[in-house]
């Protein structure tokens, strides 16, 4: 078995080979969407995987077709018989660049400025891609368990592709820990396990209040405003504090891991000096633990052409993040009620039900957690956070249901400092080499602490 500080000494002098391969990722506009760019780019992404897993070690690998047209890259290198197995996920597609005119880098080319590396999909996902590259290839042949890996080709658009073929091809993933390296640490340097993940509940309200717009200087005053009908519904979904105030659902849960200081979150978050933080609870409680609403969008005149009008019509997109513990659909009916129940005036209600999905919670014990937060230890030097994230991942769930037993932990490159669907994405290299060491060291380790 290779030694730990051999596989240091490996992943340190893999990390120009990390850069260069990730270089070649980031050139791909593998963005999901033949709208944006050519369905070429992902194709492309596609067969460098192919080429690239099976130069590692991935015989079989294959890319298979799913239900919304994109492809998973699926293969596996097999351990010694009987060993334990354990499925790498990631996903190949980006986010479109959108204003490419706030990059201060080319998009699409890899470039190093103080020491990070600047690119779309830089960190989210493609650093991922290369930690488990790199860790892999700092093992070599001595792999104690099989290791599987999924990729997914349709993530950021939301398209579900996977979603639908994880349960149709179960046999082919089947795995007893599952790594879903599309996360990210509690900071650089500071390693931390994503153990939960907010679901979401998204609804469009409609108001009306007359048959059409009408003068406000001769009706204002008495003529009902659809639009001022809204603002005040709006305004009763936070208090003075700003906590979310839902009829019907319980915002008093407390997030019992790891603390969220509030500097540090007001930097990651990028508040203004003299603005104040949402809520009366800690950060960690208000972002990972309670529900938190979220106005997407309002459909109103815009102030450049308005005209001096009471307007008959009025909508607004809303988005309600759901914690662990609390039914996403239930939630969702929640909000409804509130909302109609808010109308003032006798205004006229109306609300679509848009995309909803279940929060998650994922493994915090088990050989394979313990393993994992050991060799963060080990790779860091300090102890692993158990963090939740706001965001949603409905894979996760999907993961779940389809294999009970499996231990599912969330991990990846992907710290605050990254910008992640922003323009000007990057990712710190040290945080691809200390997480491809904690991968390298989970993969060498989880055969035997698993017993």
């Amino acid at each position: 078995m290779v030694d730990d500080e051999v596989l240091r000494g490996r992943i340190k002098s893999l990390m120009p080979r990390a850069k260069d391969d990730l270089a070649a990722m980031v050139a791909f506009k593998s963005v999901h969407d033949a709208a944006q760019f050519p369905a070429a780019e992902c194709d492309g992404m596609v067969d460098w995987l192919l080429g690239t897993f099976r130069e590692v070690g991935f015989a079989d690998v294959a890319a298979y077709e799913t239900p919304d047209g994109s492809k998973a890259v699926c293969g596996e290198i097999k351990g010694p018989e009987g060993a334990s197995t354990v499925l790498l996920y990631f996903h190949h597609d980006v986010q479109p660049p959108l204003d490419d005119a706030a990059w201060n880098t080319p998009v699409w080319e890899l470039t190093e400025v103080d020491g990070r590396w600047y690119g779309r999909g830089a960190a989210d996902c493609k650093g991922n891609i290369v930690t488990h590259l790199t860790a892999l290839r700092a093992l070599g042949d001595h792999l104690p368990v099989t290791v599987k890996i999924v990729g997914e080709g349709s993530e950021e658009q939301g398209t579900g592709g996977l979603e639908a073929f994880v349960p149709a091809n179960a046999d082919l993933l089947r795995a007893d820990a599952i790594l879903v390296c599309d996360a990210g640490n509690f900071a650089v340097g500071v390693p931390a396990v994503t153990s939960t993940l907010r679901g979401l509940a998204n609804v469009v309200v409609s108001v009306d209040t007359m048959a059409g717009p009408m003068h406000s200087g001769m009706f204002g005053g008495a003529a009902p405003d659809a639009l001022a009908a809204l603002v005040h519904m709006l305004a009763t979904l936070r208090d003075e504090q700003g906590n979310t105030t839902i009829n019907g659902l319980d915002t008093t849960q407390t997030w019992p891991g790891a603390d969220y200081p509030p500097d540090q979150f007001r930097e990651d978050a990028g508040v203004l000096n003299g603005v104040r933080l949402l809520g009366d609870a800690r950060v960690a409680d208000m972002v990972w633990a309670r529900p938190a609403v979220t106005v997407l969008g309002i459909d109103c005149p815009p102030v450049v052409g308005s005209s001096a009008a009471i307007q008959p019509h009025a909508r607004a997109r809303i988005n309600l993040r759901v914690p662990p513990g609390m039914n996403a659909k239930q939630a969702q009916e929640a909000l409804i009620r509130h909302l109609e129940q808010a109308a003032p005036w006798g205004a006229k209600v109306s609300v679509e039900r848009e995309a909803d999905g279940e929060p998650f919670s994922g493994s915090t014990s088990g050989p394979a957690f313990d393993t994992l937060t050991k060799a963060m230890q080990d790779a860091y030097g300090r102890q692993a956070l158990i963090e939740g994230q706001g965001g949603s991942i409905p894979l996760c769930n999907v993961f779940q249901e389809t294999f009970p037993e499996a231990e599912i932990m969330l991990i990846g490159v992907e710290e605050p400092r990254c910008l992640i669907h922003a323009p000007n994405e990057s990712v710190d290299p040290s945080e691809i080499e200390r997480m491809a060491l904690v991968e390298s060291l989970f993969l060498k380790n989880y055969a035997g602490n698993r017993g």
